[in-house]
C-alpha cells in the first residue's frame, strides 16, 4: 500500500499534455495511475516515447522494455528512438517533469540516486541529466529505508547533481525543497506530522496546518 500511496500521489502532479520521463525501478509504476485521456507521454530514456503501463504477466514483449530492462507497453501512438534523439530530449530542455528514485535528499534538496560506494553499478545512467535539464525534478521514493533515514541534513552518498529538486513524495509526506529549507506541504492519510518528524533526520517547516494528500485518480 505504502508503494501504491507514493505512484498515486505522483500522478496527481503530472500536467495535461506534456512529456515526462519515468526513472528506474518505483517511478515506472506511476504509468499505471494517469489515465490515458490525459495526454501525458511517458518516456523511458533508452528510447521510447509513449510507454504505457507495465506488461501484464503472460503479454510480454521481450523487443519492449523500460530503461531498467522491465517488460512495458506502449500507449497509441508511441515511438521508438534512438539514444541520441532520446537524451536530446532531455538536454534539451524538452522534458516537462522527471519522476525518479532516491537513496538521499538533503536539507538543500540535493538528489543522490546513482551509487553506493562499494557496491558494483552500471554507472549513473540518465539521472545526471535528468536532474540536470528537466523543467520539474520530483523524487518519489520511500521515507526510510530499513530503519535508515534518506531525508537528510546532508547527502552522504556522491549526489546526482547540485541542482536543487522540486518535490519529494514518500508514503508519508510531501515536502517540498526550498532556499529556506525543506517544507512539509502534505501528510499521507493516518500519518500525524510528529510521526514525519521522528521518520525524518532533515529539519522540516512545518507553517500551520498541514494538509492531507489527495489520492483520488
Amino acid at each position: 500500500m505504502s508503494k501504491e500511496i507514493i505512484l498515486r500521489r505522483t500522478a496527481r502532479e503530472l500536467r495535461p499534455n506534456t512529456l515526462v520521463n519515468l526513472g528506474i525501478g518505483l517511478p515506472t509504476g506511476v504509468a499505471n495511475y494517469v489515465r490515458p485521456e490525459s495526454g501525458i507521454f511517458f518516456q523511458s530514456e533508452n528510447g521510447l516515447v509513449g510507454l504505457g503501463p507495465r506488461a501484464v504477466a503472460g503479454f510480454e514483449n521481450r523487443a519492449l522494455t523500460d530503461a531498467g530492462g522491465g517488460f512495458a507497453t506502449a500507449v497509441p501512438g508511441a515511438m521508438s528512438i534512438d539514444s541520441n534523439l532520446s537524451f536530446g530530449l532531455i538536454r534539451g530542455g524538452h522534458v516537462d517533469t522527471t519522476v525518479l528514485g532516491g537513496l538521499q535528499v538533503d536539507e538543500a534538496g540535493h538528489l543522490a540516486n546513482w551509487i553506493v560506494p562499494g557496491k558494483m553499478v552500471p554507472g549513473m545512467g540518465g539521472a545526471m541529466d535528468l536532474v540536470a535539464c528537466a523543467n520539474r525534478v520530483i523524487v518519489a521514493m520511500q521515507h526510510t529505508a530499513r530503519g535508515a533515514f534518506k531525508i537528510v541534513p546532508k547527502c552522504t552518498l556522491p549526489l546526482t547533481a547540485d541542482r536543487r529538486v522540486t518535490l519529494i513524495i514518500t508514503e508519508m509526506a510531501v515536502i517540498e525543497p526550498t532556499e529556506a529549507g525543506l517544507i512539509l506541504r502534505e501528510r499521507a492519510p493516518g500519518v500525524s506530522v510528529e510521526q514525519i518528524r521522528e521518520a525524518t533526520e532533515a529539519v522540516l517547516i512545518v507553517d500551520g496546518e498541514v494538509a492531507e494528500m489527495n489520492l483520488a485518480a
